[in-house]
């Protein structure tokens, strides 16, 4: 009986999937307190939810998070279809929640710039989901009966008894900026609260992105009462024990194994230090690289 090479790498693979489920299961959960939780979100708590859930959701693939920060920042000059043509183009290995935050360079900078960070969010999320929802929840009172956190021309706040945050325009996710060690404590006298929270940054997201999540009725968001998170229309039911094989669904999106990348064939050009500090700093960030941002040139 001859067994053909297709075979045999169909067998070692479906092995090395079981292997890597056991490990995972075997190995025992985190258990992070209350105060932990709170100043592990605080970081992004008072983000919009829909930036919120996807954030979450990649940070429970950390090992994936320094390459595709780098791809983002070689790619940024790219926007709208162009980028969702170049994400789907370059047949790219990493879980479409990881891809969803592509548009956002300076997101996975900063996720890709703590990875300590990171790995705990994600392995919060995996073992303690409706914990770290709490800790939003707490980190938000805090901001609001501050006087910190409120409506804006970016952002609608509302609550009672839970708060959110959702964009005024569902095409401009804004991303914002702001000192936890400010934000969620009481204003020391004669401090201005209204600038603790700068919203000038942010990114547009049209029907390009809607296959890994983004867009009306496909946004990632929270059921806060109900204690669940939806991520492209559906819950996000990736936890701890099931980490090894659970695919979320993601129509329109192919997967790609790392062997199934394709040559580089774009210009790759990182950003720029103003480019960089000025999302830090919740301010549009300047382009200096003498080209309309969405000019997709490919190197052939």
């Amino acid at each position: 009986m001859k067994i053909t090479k297709a075979a045999m790498s169909l067998v070692v693979s479906t092995l090395a999937i079981l292997l890597t489920a056991s490990v995972f299961a075997q190995a025992p959960p985190p258990s992070y307190g209350p105060g932990q939780l709170d100043d592990m979100v605080s970081r992004v708590a008072l983000y919009p939810d829909p930036l919120l859930a996807q954030i979450f959701a990649a940070a429970t693939y950390p090992d994936q998070i320094p390459d595709a920060a780098r791809w983002a920042d070689q790619h940024h000059y790219l926007t709208g279809q162009a980028l969702a043509d170049a994400i789907q183009g370059d047949q790219l290995p990493w879980d479409p929640s990881v891809q969803a935050l592509l548009p956002f360079p300076s997101v996975l900078d900063m996720m890709a710039s703590d990875m300590n960070w990171t790995t705990d969010v994600g392995n919060a999320f995996l073992a303690q989901q409706q914990d770290v929802m709490d800790a939003v929840q707490r980190e938000r009172q805090k901001a609001r009966d501050f006087g910190y956190l409120r409506t804006n021309g970016q952002v609608v706040v509302a609550g009672g008894p839970y708060i959110t945050i959702m964009p005024a325009n569902p095409a401009f996710i804004v991303v914002p900026a702001y000192d936890p060690r400010i934000v969620f404590f009481a204003p020391r006298p004669g401090f201005v609260v209204g600038g603790a929270i700068r919203f000038g940054f942010g990114v547009g997201i049209g029907g390009f992105f809607r296959p890994w999540g983004w867009g009306p009725g496909y946004f990632g968001r929270f059921d806060w009462g109900g204690r669940a998170v939806f991520i492209n229309n559906a819950p996000w039911r990736r936890t701890w024990v099931n980490r090894g094989v659970y695919v979320h669904p993601y129509e329109g999106v192919r997967r790609y194994a790392p062997a199934q990348r394709i040559p580089e064939r774009h210009e790759l050009e990182g950003r720029s230090e103003r480019e960089r500090v000025a999302p830090r700093e919740g301010r549009r960030a300047p382009e200096e690289h003498g080209r309309d941002r969405g000019d997709h040139r490919d190197r052939r």
